[in-house]
């Protein structure tokens, strides 16, 4: 086997990077205008510890740039890189999935304001190529020349949560982070979206233990994303949902971690047949939605 083969893929390196709850809602807090130590430790239930070592590993791949704002005492503030921000259409796509999808006992999250528009937005998923709207169903997925299921799943620990917490602003993602904080449930879930229905299908796509395929199945039924009926395991409306966020995952991961062999998947929309690229706009005005033009509401 080859160094090149026996590689991370970009979407490894999307989930080694992404799969940790503090990650996301660090860069959630930045797009709303964190920058400082402080600013990020006030709003978030995380210890110091943990929040200086995320600070420092986003830093290291780029997702953060730390800057002196100050010399005597040394502060440091962090804004987000180019790679940080672009971050947001798969930000933007887990606000609108888990406000939509996952009850929970506290406050719900807030609607999100299209400042251009003024009125409450939901993003809508379009074809970059024909603007044409774009679910699960619309999309053909094969693996590119870096792809393969044992190159597209990280090395390391399984599960990376927020310490339990479910109900708190430190865990705004609770049922998204059973997806992408998980390695071998985001490649069960990227299974089923590209055919595989049954349990031996995924056992012997992923090469997982069998044990392991069943806890996460069962995971995704408790939690109404599948739905098993004679043995087939067929998406839900709320797991079909979750398409606009694997996507925009895909194509954040794909842009910055190119591989000389190619992409690692494959993407193409069957109304128009050409390489589907994502982008979202506002189901309220149809204008394409930028970062800088949506804020919760107040």
């Amino acid at each position: 086997m080859t160094d090149a083969a026996a590689s991370p893929n970009a979407v490894a390196r999307m989930l080694g990077l992404l799969g940790d709850e503090w990650t996301l809602l660090i860069v959630q807090r930045a797009l709303l205008g964190s920058a400082r130590y402080g600013d990020f430790a006030a709003t978030l239930p995380v210890s110091h510890a943990v929040l200086t070592n995320r600070l420092q590993t986003m830093t290291a791949e780029s997702l953060l740039d730390r800057r002196r704002y100050q010399s005597r005492p040394e502060r440091f503030e962090y804004l987000l890189t180019e790679r940080g921000r672009s971050l947001w259409p798969m930000l933007t796509s887990i606000w609108h999935w888990e406000r939509r999808w996952v009850s929970r006992p506290s406050p719900p999250l807030p609607a999100m304001i299209h400042r251009r528009c003024g009125a409450p937005s939901s993003p809508q998923l379009v074809c970059r190529s024909c603007d044409a709207p774009t679910g699960s169903g619309d999309v053909v997925a094969q693996w590119g020349p870096s792809g393969s299921w044992a190159r597209s799943i990280p090395a390391g620990t399984n599960r990376r949560r927020s310490s339990g917490r479910r109900t708190d602003t430190g865990s705004l993602f609770p049922e998204t982070m059973s997806v992408i904080g998980d390695r071998w449930a985001f490649a069960l879930l990227v299974a089923r979206f590209v055919g595989f229905t049954r349990f031996g299908e995924f056992q012997t796509q992923l090469g997982a233990p069998p044990g392991t395929v069943a806890d996460r199945l069962a995971l995704f039924c408790n939690g109404g994303v599948l739905a098993n009926v004679d043995g087939r395991y067929g998406l839900t409306d709320k797991g079909r949902a979750f398409f606009p966020v694997l996507v925009c995952a895909l194509e954040w991961a794909q842009r910055w971690f190119p591989d000389p062999e190619g992409p690692a998947v494959v993407l193409t929309h069957r109304g128009c047949t050409r390489r589907f690229r994502p982008v979202l706009v506002c189901d309220h005005c149809g204008h394409r939605l930028h970062a800088a033009e949506i804020a919760p509401a107040e």
